[in-house]
Order: C-alpha cells, then sequence, then structure tokens
C-alpha cells in the first residue's frame, strides 16, 4: 500500500540525534539502533493496539495550557488535548512518586499496595519495593503478545536488582533505576536493562555533559521504531519538572526579558540554576516539544491512528508559589492529600477511536490503567485489582462505564499519617488524632469550607470506607513515623 509523503524530516524529527545525543549513547556502551530511514517506513502489520503512557514528574494539574496555564507555553500538549480527551477527574496514586508509580504499576489503591510510602518513610527505614508476588500491566501485556520498555525513572528496585524493570514485566529498561539519582539531569550514570554505564561526559555539580531528558526523549523515538510492526507498551517516565531545576540554556530563551519576577534558587543536593521561573517554564515547554516530536514520529511512521498515547503526571506540583498557578483552583500541592496534590492532568490521544476536543468528569485514578491496558488487549486483568477499566470513556460509550464506589490514599510523610476519601461528590481527609474533615467537591472545589459538623452522617459513612478500605502493612503502620516524632 502506497504511503503518502512524510509530512516532516525524520532527521530534523530526531534533532536530538542530529545533536549528537546518539553519538553520547554509544560512546557510552549503550546499545543503539540506527537512525530510522525512509525506507523503514510502511504500513505495521500490528493487530493490537499499541500504548504508550508518558508520565510526568511533579507537574501540577494547572501547568498546561489546556488546564488553564497562562505563562508556560505548551502548545503540543494543548494540540494533543484539542485531538483528544482531557479528564478533570483523574487522580494520581498517591501524592508522592513511588507509591503513585506502584499503583499505576499494580492496579491497587494504597490501602492495598505492596509500596505505600518513598524509600526512607517505612517503619525500618529500610525501603520496600514491588514484590515478585506483585503482578504489573507490564507482565499483563507482555503475556498478551505485546512487546513492553520502560524509559526513564523507575524508582520500584530502591532496596535491590530483583524488582528491576526486566524482572517485573518488562523487556527492556533505560534511565534511571532509583530516586536519589533521578534527582539530578547530569547523571554520572544511567541503566540499560540490567547493566549500569557511565556517562563519561557529564559533570553533575557542574551539569556538563549530555541532559538525561534529551537522551531518553531519543530513546523512546528509537523504541517506537524498532517495535512498530507489532504490538507495543512504551511506559515514558520523563523526570521534568522534578527538582532539581535545570535546563540547557536555549530552553529558557523564550521566558526571558518578560519581566517576570524573580525567584532566586540555591544549590545543595539539587543543583539548580539560579532563576527557578524561566528554568521552571523552560522545563516544561522542552518537555512538551518532544511529545510533539513523539506525536510526529508515530505519523511519520504510520501507527498513529494504531496507538493509544495518556499524558499525565504522578502526583501534584512543587516548586511553584503562586507565580504559575500550577495546582489551578485546588488546594495544596506535592504531600498533600487535598486535591492540589493528587489531582493531576490526564489526556488520551487516540486517533479515530476518541472524539477530538472532548472533556470527561468521570472519577477516575492510577490504578485504574492496569484494567484498562487489560481491556484494549482484551485479556482479563489480575484478580484482586483495585481499578475499573476507563476505555468505555476513551471511546465514547459512556453508558458502558462503571464507577467507582470510593477512591482511597493514605500517606506517611511530613503531617502523616494522612488518608483520604473520594466518594462522589464528597471529599474527607483525615490527618491522625484529628477529626474528619470533609468537603463537597461540587460546592467547593478548593476545599475551604470544612462540612463535616454538619453532615455526620457522611462522616459515619466515610469513617466505616476508611476503616475497611487498606490491609494492615507492617512496614506502613498508620502511626506518626519516627522521623515526624524527631521533629516535635
Amino acid at each position: 500500500m502506497s504511503r503518502a509523503k512524510a509530512t516532516i524530516d525524520p532527521k530534523a524529527v530526531l534533532s536530538m540525534m542530529a545533536a549528537g545525543l546518539w553519538c553520547v549513547l554509544l560512546a557510552t556502551g549503550c546499545s543503539s539502533s540506527n537512525p530510522p530511514t525512509d525506507d523503514k517506513r510502511e504500513d505495521t502489520g500490528n493487530t493490537k493496539p499499541n500504548i504508550i503512557y508518558i508520565m510526568a514528574d511533579d507537574l501540577g494539574y494547572g501547568d498546561l495550557g489546556c488546564y488553564g496555564q497562562k505563562k508556560i507555553k505548551t502548545p503540543n500538549l494543548d494540540k494533543m488535548a484539542s485531538g483528544g480527551l482531557m479528564f478533570t477527574q483523574h487522580y494520581a496514586g498517591s501524592t508522592v512518586c513511588m507509591p503513585s508509580r506502584a499503583s499505576l504499576m499494580t492496579g491497587k489503591h494504597q490501602g492495598h499496595c505492596t509500596v505505600r510510602g518513598n524509600p526512607r518513610w517505612t517503619s525500618t527505614g529500610k525501603p520496600v519495593d514491588l514484590s515478585a508476588a506483585d503482578v504489573t500491566v507490564a507482565e499483563v501485556l507482555k503475556q498478551a503478545g505485546y512487546t513492553t520498555g520502560i524509559i526513564g525513572k523507575w524508582g520500584l528496585a530502591e532496596a535491590g536488582l530483583e524488582s528491576m524493570p526486566l524482572n517485573q514485566g518488562f523487556d527492556y529498561f533505560f534511565g534511571y533505576r532509583k530516586h536519589g539519582k533521578a534527582h539530578h539531569y547530569y547523571p554520572d550514570s544511567l541503566w540499560e536493562n540490567n547493566r549500569q554505564f557511565a556517562l563519561t561526559g557529564n559533570n553533575t555539580p557542574k551539569k556538563q555533559g549530555a541532559y538525561s531528558h534529551d537522551l531518553m526523549a531519543a530513546k523512546s523515538l528509537e523504541f517506537i521504531e524498532n517495535n512498530r510492526h507489532k504490538p507495543f507498551f512504551l511506559y515514558l517516565n520523563f523526570t521534568i519538572p522534578h527538582y532539581e531545576l535545570t535546563v540547557p540554556e536555549e530552553a529558557k530563551r523564550p521566558y526571558q526579558n518578560l519581566s517576570w519576577e524573580k525567584r532566586p534558587l540555591k544549590s545543595g543536593h539539587y543543583y539548580h540554576d539560579e532563576e527557578g521561573h524561566t528554568t521552571y517554564a523552560g522545563m516544561v515547554s522542552r518537555m512538551d516539544k518532544d511529545v510533539g516530536l513523539l506525536q510526529e514520529w508515530l505519523k511519520e511512521l504510520g501507527i498513529d491512528k494504531h496507538t493509544l498515547v495518556i499524558f499525565t503526571s504522578d502526583n501534584g506540583h512543587e516548586f511553584d508559589r503562586e507565580f504559575f498557578n500550577s495546582n489551578g483552583p485546588f488546594r495544596g500541592k506535592k504531600r498533600d492529600l487535598y486535591e492540589g496534590g493528587i489531582r493531576v492532568p490526564f489526556i488520551a490521544y487516540w486517533p479515530d477511536r476518541i472524539k477530538p476536543g472532548s472533556k470527561t468528569d468521570h472519577i477516575a485514578a492510577f490504578w485504574d490503567f492496569l484494567p484498562t491496558a487489560c481491556d484494549i488487549a482484551e485479556v482479563k486483568p489480575p484478580d484482586a485489582v483495585d481499578g475499573i477499566s476507563y476505555l468505555p470513556v476513551l471511546t465514547g460509550e459512556t453508558h458502558r462505564q462503571k464507577q467507582h464506589p470510593y477512591l482511597y490514599w493514605e500517606f506517611n510523610e511530613r503531617q502523616g499519617p494522612i488518608q483520604a476519601i473520594r466518594k462522589g461528590e464528597w471529599k474527607a481527609v483525615k490527618f491522625f488524632d484529628k477529626n474528619m474533615e470533609l468537603y463537597n467537591l461540587v460546592d467547593d472545589i478548593a476545599e475551604e469550607h470544612d462540612l463535616a459538623a454538619e453532615k455526620p452522617e457522611i462522616v459515619r459513612e466515610i469513617t466505616s470506607i476508611m476503616e475497611q478500605a487498606r490491609d494492615p502493612h507492617a512496614a506502613f503502620p498508620l502511626v506518626p513515623h519516627k522521623r515526624i516524632l524527631r521533629k516535635k
């Protein structure tokens, strides 16, 4: 079958390749195929839809133009939203990275998940990783005939190598194994599969060498090109815009000389650039650019209509102090269980399957992705998952969409433990040894008016749900962590 003339020059699309990043990968001993050429582009014989799940790191609900951002330019994600579906009530698995990603991978909320906190916040102070018994979305899709890859931050093998991606259903891994290393954008090493390799030209404190985000963007395009003839699942975990705040200078230029107020940053554990606002905006726009390149690459390979692309964030923002309005209309941010900490942007794009320019107020969460992926692959999800497939919402068959009786979170850092329930219009937040707070999100989206005293029957109902929603976990008991007690 003949193909229309390419609308883009593949060498231009892979600008990071032209910038020499493929040479960096080859020089470090990282395996790589040659950059794609025109003679490789042909129609796919793939029968099952490809799935690409893109996750930003600490990106707020209000950080994208399509979700109300006024200062940071995100034209490609805005275009993705106008051509696809925006969720307005989609929730992360947690308000911090590690447990949020664990919920996504296993289809379980924080009351049932193996990982319920970041590495140092266990009862013993030792990290808890995914276990061999955990069934991940990658394992299920691999059994369904998919080639599975993760590029970016894994963060679920902190204690050892037993829980590395290749032991959790992935065929390919490129990126960061642990959170601490992922705090830096010019790391001295990364991982490919089960091998750590040095980035010999990188100097982390001086922020010199290859910018890790660019390497991951290039690797994602390579993975797509290499697997275009068979069903694939790509879990693309960008680390932007997580601390540290740094980005190559060209990304900041559109935001310089705009008379913005300054946000000076000091280096410590994080080797920040000097000025925060232009750096943060430049980071988000650089990621937006690479999402656009990925979308164009799918078109160039002729598989865009055969590929579901999802974009979201792992939790709420951390950086902003109301300059960007990163949390949109919501209260709180990262490490809160108020809406600003857990409600995240979520865009789904699937030509000819998703109605362009649509929005949904369907209440969904990270643990819904596993059953959704199973629904797409036409396989049965594992037993005992908490998720519900949102495929009917994606395809416009909302009459078939099942609803959650409730959503549950718990969190043990800083002010913890904290628990939260979303049940229909009601949102409850419970701090340890304090009375439950109750908000009506239909009337009070900013969670400003606590109605607990006025609605005792709702409080009793949600208290009962909260007590039944979780299984005990020795590493994550619902008592204040010793690190919190030491500060009192």
